[in-house]
């Protein structure tokens, strides 16, 4: 997958970039609820289920902008032209769990036989990483158990990880809503507070109109 390299000298970004990896090196989070009441709705009814749907309007997201897509690579910092998720199975025999990824496209339909077809190869497979892992992906967890109202993910490389890490909770009803907590974690050399708040709406937005890309 192509990776386009970033010219830091003439980059908007620079002043931001060498603060926060360099003089005040910071990331961030945080965590909002989403609304599920339309998607599970439309999941239900088409049988479909909620995590691959999940990966995939985060993925839509995380394609619409640079910003979420900025990363090192080979060394030098630039953007991937496509991410594709990595994601957890758990393994409920001995409560581990296997990191696996799908590959992204935007047809929903395309990409949700992509994810059953991962599934059924790697589901039996135990091991953190049972699927060679591309450079060009992106870290989303979920905890199903527990509803949370904030998480933190703490990574130590010497603050140098810039890719957004996503974490969904389990949803639960809130008079006629039914809501999943999503916690987001952004390195603050390349975002800001406005890209999470990008990144909330229009990840809400995709689960209102799901029936728009939802397909047969």
């Amino acid at each position: 997958m192509e990776f386009h390299w970033i010219d830091i000298e003439s980059w908007k970004r620079k002043a931001y970039f060498e603060h926060y990896l360099g003089q005040s090196k910071c990331t961030f989070s945080m965590t909002a609820n989403l609304n599920v009441t339309v998607l599970l709705s439309q999941l239900r009814q088409k049988h479909v289920k909620l995590y691959p749907a999940f990966l995939y309007m985060i993925s839509r997201v995380i394609n619409s902008h640079e910003e979420f897509r900025t990363d090192f690579h080979g060394g030098k910092l630039g953007y991937w032209e496509q991410m594709n998720p990595c994601y957890t199975i758990f393994h409920r025999d001995d409560q581990t769990f296997s990191a696996i990824w799908t590959e992204f496209n935007e047809y929903f339909p395309l990409f949700y036989e992509h994810y059953l077809q991962d599934q059924q190869q790697y589901q039996a497979q135990k091991g953190l990483f049972v699927k060679e892992m591309p450079a060009n992906t992106f870290s989303v967890s979920s905890i199903p158990w527990v509803s949370f109202t904030g998480f933190n993910l703490n990574i130590y490389n010497e603050g140098e990880y810039l890719l957004p890490i996503i974490t969904g909770g389990k949803y639960y009803q809130d008079g006629d809503h039914i809501l999943l907590p999503v916690s987001l974690q952004m390195h603050h050399a390349v975002c800001d507070g406005y890209h999470a708040a990008v990144f909330m709406s229009e990840l809400q937005e995709l689960a209102d109109t799901c029936g728009d890309w939802l397909g047969q």
